[in-house]
């Protein structure tokens, strides 16, 4: 897969660019800045839009000369912000005050045993209005990388919770989400939403497009991508997503290009 075949690169961003809520690193700073010199890069994610500043783009050089060529998605595309001198939100399609009512009456009435033990120990808000976008957090918004990957390794957790919840209210799509978390938004809202979304926007082809998650399996929350025959590329989190930036960036010495 050659990159000068593409004109875009889309990236999930927990497990891929990050660790779940963690910033990226200045490595991975450079190597974004690097391809937005090439390409257009989009940045999908199921988190709301101050979580994508806090993780990603506060944290990018504060040269801002290629960001015209930088999109952030959050809550699965359900929103788009692009650089015009600051972060501008282009749309946005919010759930309607009766949708949320319904959603968090749902998670109200499965939020306990067996479905779900609360933990001793929470960590910021459990349930999180992203207006887009309804999201439960295990272990709370706030809690470290480390209790939320000991949380739940085999997803069986999530899947029960998302289970429970798809029962009370069938009419929404409800997916396991980052390492403790369950995303609820509108019925077929999810990545490819956001993909096609992007598309149009861009007037982009799928032949045009590269995907790049660290959930392109069946059943995790990249998985829709697949749908959008968009060229689909798995990573294995941070340290693999770093290889595969730099194959498409290295000249034959192992110098980063321009």
């Amino acid at each position: 897969m050659l990159l000068p075949d593409k004109k875009l690169i889309i990236f999930d961003l927990d497990g891929t660019l990050t660790k779940s809520k963690a910033p990226i690193t200045e490595e991975m700073a450079l190597l974004i800045t690097k391809l937005l010199e090439r390409v257009k890069v989009a940045i999908i994610s199921g988190g709301g839009y101050p979580q994508i500043e806090t993780q990603f783009a506060n944290l990018l050089p504060a040269n801002g000369e290629n960001y015209t060529n930088l999109f952030l998605l959050p809550t699965s595309g359900t929103r788009l912000y692009r650089w015009q001198g600051s972060w501008v939100k282009e749309y946005a399609e919010d759930l309607t005050a009766a949708e949320k009512v319904k959603i968090l009456t749902a998670l109200k009435a499965v939020l306990h045993p067996p479905v779900y033990e609360a933990p001793v120990k929470i960590y910021g808000d459990v349930i999180e209005d992203r207006d887009s976008q309804i999201t439960f957090s295990a272990l709370g918004q706030k809690a470290p990388v480390e209790l939320k990957y000991a949380w739940d390794p085999n997803r069986g957790k999530r899947e029960a919770i998302a289970n429970a919840i798809m029962k009370k209210i069938p009419e929404f799509d409800v997916r396991v989400g980052g390492a403790t978390s369950v995303d609820i938004t509108r019925k077929g809202v999810n990545k490819s939403y956001g993909i096609r979304k992007l598309e149009d926007y861009l007037k982009l082809e799928p032949k045009n497009i590269i995907f790049v998650g660290d959930a392109l399996f069946y059943g995790g929350n990249d998985y829709p991508a697949r749908a959008t025959g968009v060229d689909c590329v798995p990573v294995d989190g941070p340290d693999d997503t770093e290889k595969l930036m730099r194959s498409w960036l290295e000249d034959k010495k192992g110098n980063l290009g321009v």
